[in-house]
């Protein structure tokens, strides 16, 4: 029995390094894009992440002090309907995204600057959002407090959750246009559409069945279901 019980703690403890380390490879390819791409060329993200870069730009407080703050908050928020597990997990990657900013902070930027091709930048944002998100939300956290935020809009509103989402993205991207240009905001709607379909596709990636539209919608069944 005891030696039952000590290879189950083992199986436990090695499991739950292998999620720490995914999701910190995860906050990290997440946030280099951000920081090398992101804050250099003026395309931003909805959401949490479109919200940090807004306070960053305007009261020049660093992300990394800015996103586990307004994290912290969604996931107050948001407790009764995600579950302990979920709440968790997306701490550890709120951590782990607050050290990869102070990282990647220590070194000059490591990206050719792409502000003179607004697309090219779009594009190669999303892909780091997407694929570092991505392997987060394949844990079972969240990259940001994005999900949090949406899941408790739906709730409240009965909205469908993507409306949800889609709300938090606007209602970002227009107060972002005090410090971006509106041709640069078309541009960061490209960021946020392919974000979310590269989100998809990691998070199912080397699974079967269909994915939810955007992260979090899984965690929240599994919170309805508890």
């Amino acid at each position: 029995m005891r030696t039952s019980e000590t290879t189950n703690r083992k199986q436990a403890a090695a499991q739950m390094a292998k999620k720490v380390l995914i999701i910190a490879l995860g906050a990290a390819i997440y946030t280099f894009g951000i920081h090398n791409i992101h804050q250099r060329t003026a395309i931003t993200e909805g959401g949490i992440i479109g919200l940090m870069l807004l306070i960053e730009h305007w009261f020049s407080i660093s992300p990394a002090y800015i996103t586990p703050v307004l994290d912290f908050l969604c996931y107050l928020l948001a407790f009764r309907f995600l579950g302990g597990r979920f709440i968790r997990d997306s701490l550890i990657a709120t951590l782990a995204v607050s050290g990869w900013y102070k990282v990647w902070e220590q070194f000059p930027p490591m990206l050719p600057d792409l502000s003179a091709h607004p697309l090219a930048a779009a594009l190669a944002g999303a892909l780091f959002v997407g694929v570092g998100v991505g392997l987060i939300i394949r844990q079972g956290g969240s990259g940001s407090g994005d999900d949090a935020l949406a899941l408790t809009i739906s709730h409240v509103t009965h909205w469908r959750l993507s409306s949800a989402y889609l709300f938090t993205d606007l209602t970002v991207l227009a107060l972002s246009l005090t410090y971006i240009p509106f041709q640069r905001i078309l541009f960061s709607l490209v960021t946020v559409t392919v974000s979310s379909f590269l989100i998809d596709r990691v998070q199912d990636l080397g699974k079967g069945g269909g994915g939810v539209s955007r992260p979090g919608a899984q965690p929240a069944q599994q919170a309805e279901t508890a």
